[in-house]
């Protein structure tokens, strides 16, 4: 078994843990991340995309409002290519308590969280498909990040520094001496291969995982998992974040991300990671709620669903309460302390919004604890635009306008402008000729025809590239995924459209079968 050594060793390839060995390789440490999957497949890629203003907890969680206001100016400073600036607004609807709106800009103003009132007429001038009959509005810095970005740059930036990034490496044992965790036993996927990895210390940054990882040593970690189902419609009927003026709930707020409006969230109870099943009623619920802000999403087609797992702390064993009630600061455990276990940090919790606060902190535990005397440069280090960065729709197709006839790019996914330039380049940078990882970087069939029309042709795109892969090019894995956000919505015009794909794929193309629609 080969046996490497290293002085951080990050579990978890999140905003969170992607944040921890940045910021190690910027104090000069040597770093090593560990990440069982792909990047953007956990928490941090499976939420709303809302860069938060702190608007929302002022109320529910003074500390985590004063830190997302914080930290949403540092990130528009050193990552501002991932963030689009689209503001934010709170509503007071007819079914909202009247007196919220007073009681949370009070706190707003008390927090240091930047809010105005506006009227409602300048409200829907903004945005006309607001409902007329909102009583209250407030403006605040809410945006939109896209993380798959944002993590992307950051694995960038740590190879940069020197420190190594292992996808697809699963932590299957951590090796202790005496009270101290001196190794990590890991086990790489794509080979089945097992090594072993030495360090100095240790950082649990696996998100909804971290329970499981901390039993790997023995220990207990107090944390609750609460899943969050999302909604996304097939328009952007709105270009403003928009929250409901309200105490803290399900479906209080829709978000435009790229070319469609993401409707969030619930707040349900699971008992592990990966149950990420969605319900019937929270779609109809999400979709409900959703009408109540913007009248006009009643007459416009649900594009697919997806639900994320938040690692939540609930300090008693046993403890009952719904998970919405639950704080959302985030929690480093310093298990030396906590277990008298050495070496070895557990984080979780919190916001991505503040992802690289999450991860100075971190890192100031465990530079005192190796004795290290370095400091904390994230704040003001920006972070490196790629070359490779296609997300932004509206940038693609002024490129598209002015390319003349004889250089026209072959567009490959025209719900999402995606050229096959742009996914030749992405597959030969990318670690795998995993679709879904392209799809993760350029929006590849993330539009409203949801891979119908482009799965087969970016298949065939990356088989002409690696003539050794599997002849479907990664086609079945790719689309089994788009379809399970389907699955959900599989009434009207989707059951339609999901039907005319089906039919392509299995009748005409002769590929695997696809589950039958719920609905």
């Amino acid at each position: 078994m080969p046996v490497l050594s290293t002085q951080l060793l990050v579990i978890g390839g999140g905003s969170t843990g992607l944040g921890v060995a940045w910021d190690a390789c910027l104090r000069g440490l040597k770093v090593v991340l560990v990440e069982q999957g792909d990047l953007g497949q956990g928490t941090s890629g499976r939420y709303h995309g809302l860069l938060h203003s702190g608007g929302r907890y002022v109320i529910s969680d003074p500390t985590s409002a004063c830190d997302c206001a914080v930290e949403n100016r540092v990130l528009r400073q050193i990552v501002p290519h991932t963030i689009e600036d689209t503001g934010g607004l709170f509503l007071a609807t007819p079914t909202d308590p009247i007196d919220f709106p007073d009681r949370w800009f009070a706190a707003c103003q008390e927090l240091g969280v930047s809010a105005e009132e506006i009227t409602t007429a300048e409200a829907l001038r903004l945005e006309p498909a607001l409902n007329p009959r909102i009583s209250r509005v407030f403006r605040v810095q809410d945006g939109s990040l896209d993380s798959f970005d944002l993590l992307h740059t950051l694995t960038a930036e740590i190879k940069r520094a020197g420190g190594q990034v292992w996808l697809r490496h699963r932590v299957e044992k951590l090796i202790l001496n005496g009270n101290t965790i001196v190794a990590a036993e890991i086990r790489a996927l794509d080979t089945d291969e097992l090594l072993t990895i030495g360090a100095d210390f240790f950082v649990n940054a696996t998100g909804p995982w971290a329970g499981q990882v901390a039993s790997l040593a023995d220990i207990k970690v107090p944390i609750a998992l609460g899943k969050g189902s999302m909604v996304a419609m097939a328009t952007r009927p709105i270009h403003t974040v928009i929250n409901r003026c309200r105490p803290s709930s399900d479906g209080d707020i829709i978000v435009p991300v790229g070319t469609v409006a993401v409707l969030g969230t619930t707040d349900v109870e699971v008992q592990q990671p990966t149950d990420t099943t969605i319900e019937p009623w929270e779609v109809d619920f999400l979709l409900a709620q959703g009408e109540i802000l913007v009248p006009q999403l009643a007459y416009q087609r649900p594009l697919r669903a997806w639900a994320g797992v938040r690692p939540l702390y609930r300090p008693t064993t046993g403890e009952l309460g719904e998970t919405r009630e639950l704080p959302r600061s985030q929690i480093i455990l310093d298990h030396a302390d906590r277990d008298g276990l050495q070496g070895l940090i557990s984080v979780f919790s919190g916001k991505l919004t503040i992802f690289r606060l999450m991860a100075e902190q971190v890192m100031d535990l465990v530079c005192k604890q190796m004795n290290i005397a370095a400091v904390c440069h994230t704040a003001e280090t920006p972070l490196t635009m790629t070359s490779r960065s296609f997300y932004k729709l509206p940038d693609r197709l002024a490129k598209l306008e002015v390319t003349t006839s004889h250089d026209l790019p072959q567009v490959v996914c025209e719900c999402e402008l995606v050229t096959r330039l742009a996914i030749e380049e992405a597959l030969r940078f990318a670690s795998t000729l995993d679709l879904d990882e392209v799809r993760r970087e350029l929006r590849l069939g993330m539009g409203p025809c949801q891979a119908g029309f482009c799965a087969f042709r970016a298949a065939g795109i990356a088989h002409e590239l690696a003539p050794t892969a599997p002849a479907s090019g990664g086609l079945t894995p790719f689309l089994e995924e788009r379809w399970r956000g389907m699955v959900p919505l599989g009434w009207g015009h989707t059951l339609r459209q999901m039907e005319l794909t089906r039919r392509i794929y299995l009748e005409l193309l002769q590929t695997h079968s696809l589950p039958e629609p719920t609905k």
